[in-house]
């Protein structure tokens, strides 16, 4: 669509000199070159939901490892802080201890964050074609079946502790470590190259198995 609009000018004599130009415009489209929304419009309540909900989607993602790309192409760091911030708290020593719980709430930090950069390290290393940020947020979320298993032992610790116990609590460990390699492997497995898939599961699975032993080895204060 043309859009036609008059000029008036004036000539080397101070005449006055009028015209039209036509400037090609297109209403369907206003704001070429212009996203469709801009999150600095749309009201806090709605941008707090959006981000909840592509939070709660990645959880779902890591509890049913099928989808590959979601975790990898819209990556973020809130969900692996959510998930340590509460292994952290729920790991930590009681009020009554001699460091009154601090060491251990950095432990657990330095455990995880140290830990997945150690990890994403190794695997850029090894020459995965993802970026580190991704490594990292794929990572922590999934940590999540750790953290289910958290729960679960913290709820069996409210009980009188026997053999029974603590084998349940072993086995449920065990089997949220399993699950969170698992789900690593789905996410980053085509990420390395065939020949050096091995060397990149191993620091993976160290990782989760000294957060598992973090678990199993947590007492009820």
């Amino acid at each position: 669509m043309m859009d036609h609009t008059k000029l008036e000018m004036y000539d080397d004599v101070g005449g006055q000199v009028e015209g039209e130009m036509n400037i090609p415009t297109n209403k369907n489209r206003p704001n070429l070159g212009q996203p469709d929304f801009n999150t600095l419009d749309e009201p806090v309540k709605d941008t707090i939901l959006r981000d909840v909900k592509a939070v709660g989607a990645k959880f779902s993602h890591v509890l049913f490892p099928k989808e590959k790309k979601t975790l990898l192409k819209e990556w973020d760091l809130w969900g692996p802080l959510m998930l340590c911030t509460f292994m952290a708290m729920i790991l930590q020593g009681s009020a009554d201890d001699i460091h009154d719980g601090g060491p251990e709430f950095a432990e657990v930090f330095v455990i995880v964050w140290i830990g997945s950069m150690v990890v994403t390290l190794n695997s850029k290393l090894l020459g995965g074609n993802i970026s580190f940020f991704q490594s990292v947020c794929v990572l922590g979320y999934c940590l999540l079946p750790t953290t289910l298993a958290l729960i679960v032992c913290r709820f069996i610790l409210l009980f009188e502790q026997t053999n029974l116990l603590f084998f349940i609590r072993f086995a449920v460990t065990m089997t949220g470590f399993a699950w969170a390699t698992y789900a690593s492997m789905i996410f980053l497995g085509d990420s390395q190259k065939p020949g050096r898939k091995l060397l990149a599961v191993y620091p993976i699975g160290l990782f989760y198995f000294i957060i598992s032993w973090l678990v199993i080895s947590h007492t009820a204060s």
